[in-house]
């Protein structure tokens, strides 16, 4: 009887990055059963095992092995790292970035608070729920002050006496703006992020190996686009130093035409009116710009 080797992904049940995560896969292939009721769903078409729990609880899994890998903020996973005591999060590692969830741990501070940097938090009183990235920042930075751990609502504290500022996740500044704060200081960057745990066997290093092809895959598609246009043969050298991101498109012979050539490029960069006007300037016509929806390299 062949082994059911099936690979274990932990990722956030509800909130920023629950969404995204389950597009992502949609995205690579991989079918489950859709209830987000549920604490655990298998792929139908794919061996992995979906487990959805907390952020903040992602690392541990991951590090505990009841999941090989997970999908996390990378705040999440720093500032585990940094205030957790548990000593099996030293196996867990990053492999990829996911370009989505992206944001910023930033200080903020009331428009009255005359901000003039960092040492300006001396003494003062901070909130926040990631006491130890803004512990290590104020030792960076050799600033003494006071944090007040906060979970959840940290943007009112300064509102109703509790701190002089905070530290908290910005995506867009319009919950700062509403609680009468201005953002003065980003201490951290975070993206979500796909991480494992180095202790896994071979068979589940294949499934993984074949999960990370599939995400590249997207990644490239959903950064490229593939372009078609006609172009007169003795522009063919002018008009593929326009083409962007491409060094070696496709030309193709049209027939009955020895004049006019086709070109066929993937672009893996952005192709705005103006590169296509550009084009169309230097004797290209029938540009015709469209998405990719899967890619392998």
């Amino acid at each position: 009887m062949r082994e059911n080797v099936r690979l274990k992904l932990a990722i956030q049940k509800s909130g920023r990055l629950a969404d995204d995560c389950r597009d992502l896969l949609e995205q690579c292939g991989i079918k489950f059963t859709k209830s987000k009721d549920q604490l655990f769903c298998q792929a139908q078409n794919f061996p992995l095992d979906l487990f959805f729990v907390r952020d903040d609880d992602i690392p541990a899994f991951v590090a505990s092995s009841v999941c090989q890998i997970g999908i996390v903020g990378r705040n999440v996973l720093s500032e585990e790292m940094i205030s957790s005591p548990n000593q099996k999060l030293k196996s867990v590692k990053e492999i990829m970035a996911l370009g989505f969830g992206k944001c910023r741990l930033s200080l903020a501070v009331p428009h009255s608070f005359a901000y003039e940097g960092v040492c300006s938090l001396e003494g003062k009183t901070i909130a926040t729920s990631y006491e130890g990235l803004l512990s290590e920042f104020l030792k960076q930075n050799n600033v003494n002050a006071e944090i007040v751990d906060m979970r959840g609502a940290v943007e009112i504290a300064p509102r109703v006496g509790m701190a002089d500022a905070i530290c908290d996740l910005v995506s867009t500044g319009s919950t700062l703006a509403v609680n009468g704060l201005k953002e003065v200081e980003v201490i951290f960057r975070s993206e979500a992020s796909l991480i494992r745990n180095e202790n896994i066997s071979s068979k589940l290093v294949e499934i993984l190996d074949r999960l990370l092809l599939r995400i590249k895959g997207v990644q490239q598609a959903g950064a490229s686009k593939y372009i078609m246009l006609h172009a007169p043969a003795a522009a063919l050298d002018d008009i593929r130093k326009v083409i962007p991101g491409s060094d070696s498109p496709t030309v193709l012979a049209l027939q009955g035409r020895n004049d006019k050539v086709a070109i066929h490029a993937v672009c893996n960069e952005g192709i705005f009116w103006e590169t296509m006007e550009d084009l169309r300037s230097r004797g290209a016509t029938d540009i015709l710009v469209v998405p990719i929806e899967k890619m392998l390299n």
